[in-house]
């Protein structure tokens, strides 16, 4: 009868020590390994460079998850399959300039913001459209299903489907649309590789767009996972890693609100 208890017990315990390995794996999709998915295309975010993934969110990446213990593994997708990737559970988190709006945070669970970005609205120099409010019946260059592409329609304007921020700008160039939506940064640092450009941007007031706060992007589920990452860009952004790596690639720091 002890003996027979015994392996009751024995099994038992196996079976909470098994659970318990289960649990600490699943707060991952690979044991030590923080799997991020991104686009790989929209630089100074995340691009590729004689190759070789780059970028300030690539940087941010890296650091956070050796700041959490484990080795960053990029995953690179098209933005129209990015947030159906987290769903089927291909990667861990997403760092792809991800604003927090009210329907996303319905369905996500959002780390800590480590950057705040402005939108603007690119046009041609000599174009018609001198503001946001110009927008309204007109045709405008957006990903489909970003927030760049919603905040257009916000504005009256009739989104355009573009695959990156490059065909974008062409688009534009081409006459077949009058502008684009898009994140300041971005076209900061695109112009630095453009400077004959004839396309310039203004600004869109808040009460118009609000500044969005930008931030990892997980599914509901990683409440371990996103406890541990708020605990890692905190420490980024008391010690100066943050605002660093945004000179670095934005030459500004918008790491603050």
């Amino acid at each position: 009868m002890k003996k027979k208890w015994s392996l009751i017990l024995m099994a038992g315990l196996s079976a909470l020590v098994l659970a318990a390995c289960g649990q600490k794996q699943a707060e991952t999709k690979t044991p030590n390994t923080l799997t991020v998915g991104l686009e790989g295309t929209y630089a100074p975010y995340s691009y590729r460079q004689n190759g070789k993934l780059t970028g300030f969110e690539v940087d941010l990446a890296k650091e956070t998850a050796k700041r959490m213990g484990l080795k960053p593994k990029f995953v690179t997708t098209g933005w129209d399959s990015l947030i159906a990737g987290l769903n089927s559970n291909n990667y861990d988190v997403i760092f792809n300039n991800m604003a927090e709006n009210p329907d996303r945070q319905k369905k996500f669970r959002f780390a800590t913001p480590y950057i705040y970005s402005k939108s603007i609205l690119i046009t041609k120099k000599d174009g018609s459209i001198k503001s946001a409010k110009d927008l309204k019946g007109k045709k405008v260059a957006e990903g489909t299903g970003t927030d760049n592409f919603n905040n257009a329609k916000k504005l009256g304007a009739t989104p355009v489907a573009s695959p990156d921020f490059q065909t974008s700008m062409d688009m534009i160039d081409q006459g077949r649309v009058v502008g684009a939506v898009n994140s300041r940064e971005a076209f900061e640092y695109w112009k630095k590789s453009h400077q004959d450009t004839d396309l310039t941007y203004k600004e869109i007031p808040d009460s118009e767009i609000k500044t969005s706060a930008i931030a990892p992007m997980m599914n509901k589920k990683n409440a371990k996972l996103q406890a541990k990452m708020d605990k890692a860009i905190k420490s980024e952004r008391k010690d100066g890693t943050l605002k660093r790596l945004s000179m670095k690639y934005f030459g500004t720091d918008i790491t603050e609100k």
